[in-house]
């Protein structure tokens, strides 16, 4: 896969978030909440997920890098791997409405997997 090296900023109205809240994940109650939504995987991995913010363009003035949004399930890209700064990450754009809340800091459900 290639993967492309340095800063990319985006233009006027476009967010780029990178880390999005993949993995399987367990409610505290026991409920596996699965990680993917095709049918052939097992499918219902259907919910909201979390991800970094990565940039903002010149037209968004309520989200700054490093702040963590809750997106609604499928409202954002595929990704393509990039390299800054010696991370190498998934960055993806995100559709500004479907973006259900914010994070200054990192929610502690996908820090250790439950929920």
């Amino acid at each position: 896969m290639h993967v492309v090296k340095g800063k990319i900023r985006p233009l006027k109205d476009k967010i780029l978030v990178k880390n999005i809240d993949q993995g399987m994940r367990k409610s505290k109650g026991g409920i596996i909440l699965a990680s993917s939504d095709k049918v052939e995987d097992g499918g219902y991995g259907v919910r909201a997920r979390w991800a970094e913010v990565y940039a903002v363009g010149s037209k968004i003035d309520y989200l700054k890098p490093g702040e963590f949004v809750l997106m609604e399930h499928g409202r954002w890209t595929k990704g393509v791997q990039v390299e800054d700064n010696g991370e190498e990450f998934d960055l993806r754009v995100a559709d500004p409405n479907g973006i259900l809340g914010t994070s200054d800091t990192r929610p502690e459900d996908i820090i250790d997997g439950v929920a």
